[in-house]
């Protein structure tokens, strides 16, 4: 055990001395917040989101970038280590090296995918019908990537069925994959979207990480332990800085790797349905927003007078820092519900 939370330790560290350098070179490249209007899926200006983070331009967006960087070099010295000192990397699948792949690849390619939108929304914003990418074109490659994730899943770590607790197990054969992608599209997108507040989305993930490290461990995956342990390091340094009011932002290129990440965890420790119950919070948020984008497409009307749920609450008074302890708080009953559904037999 105290190897894990050594890996939390030095990440910490490591984050935390690279940060204030990296806020700095982050101000000198201009990657910051910019004062333009955002706009909505249906091209349409967003002024309650606007009035609301009126205070937040020019605060730097890439806090993401640090993260993922750190997490991955500090992961591969923790198992280089582990490897060097003759500790066995038992994994939840006979195939440690292809359960390492997925994980890395889904951190490092929907950071990718969100550091060209993040770049597109800061440099080309005035060329771009979206805030950022288009949706349609952002959504498109963010499918690829969940079916290359959820067929490797399948193939490669033989995961074909879910357990669905009080029911039994259902074998999903081929349709597994489909099921896969949707789990992570719909959690890089959730993350995200929660990414509105100071401290909410990282606070929240923090929280839900930490349920997926105590069942990483309970079934011994020592891989996914360690990852979750350097990557909960650099959050938690990030945090720091990020709650209220924040001196630095994930961007999307964070909030995709992490959501997506976050799910491809959840499947491959085989937890599938505790999944939305200990990341609850991250549910509520895109459910609030997909019934009001449905709302909009379909009805022409708004469901809700604002989404996502964050920025509603705060359209009814709610202070920003009122808004995020209560979420943390929740996301705490979350986890400890979701524990009890993972661990049912």
């Amino acid at each position: 055990m105290s190897l894990y939370l050594f890996s939390v330790f030095i990440s910490f560290i490591v984050n935390a001395t690279l940060i204030i350098p990296f806020i700095n070179s982050l101000y000198r490249l201009k990657l910051q917040r910019k004062s333009q209007q955002t706009k909505d899926a249906f091209n349409q200006p967003t002024p309650i989101f606007d009035r609301f983070n009126r205070s937040k331009i020019g605060t730097p967006v890439g806090g993401g970038i640090l993260i993922i960087a750190t997490t991955i070099v500090i992961f591969s010295v923790f198992i280089g280590l582990s490897t060097f000192f003759g500790k066995k990397l038992i994994g939840n699948y006979p195939s440690v090296s292809n359960e390492i792949k997925i994980l890395l690849f889904s951190f490092v390619s929907f950071g990718f995918l969100g550091l060209y939108d993040d770049l597109n929304k800061i440099f080309l914003l005035k060329k771009s019908q979206f805030f950022g990418l288009k949706l349609r074109h952002k959504l498109i490659l963010e499918i690829v990537l969940s079916l290359v994730i959820a067929f490797w899943l399948y193939h490669d770590l033989k995961i074909g069925i879910i357990n669905v607790p009080f029911f039994g197990v259902y074998k999903l054969s081929f349709f597994y994959i489909f099921f896969a992608a949707f789990v992570i599209l719909a959690f890089a997108n959730a993350v995200n979207i929660t990414d509105g507040l100071d401290g909410l989305a990282t606070g929240i993930l923090m929280i839900s990480l930490f349920g997926f490290w105590v069942i990483a461990r309970a079934i011994l995956d020592i891989p996914t332990s360690l990852f979750i342990g350097s990557w909960l390091g650099g959050l938690l340094a990030f945090l720091y800085f990020n709650i209220f009011p924040a001196r630095l932002f994930l961007g999307d290129t964070g909030t995709l790797s992490f959501g997506a990440t976050f799910a491809v965890i959840g499947l491959i420790l085989g937890k599938t349905f505790a999944l939305p119950i200990i990341g609850g919070l991250f549910v509520a948020e895109i459910f609030t927003s997909l019934v009001q984008l449905l709302g909009r497409k379909f009805l022409k009307k708004k469901i809700f007078p604002v989404a996502p749920l964050h920025l509603w609450l705060q359209l009814r008074g709610w202070e920003e820092p009122k808004i995020v302890m209560r979420f943390w708080v929740i996301s705490i009953l979350c986890v400890i519900f979701g524990l009890v559904i993972a661990f049912m037999k």
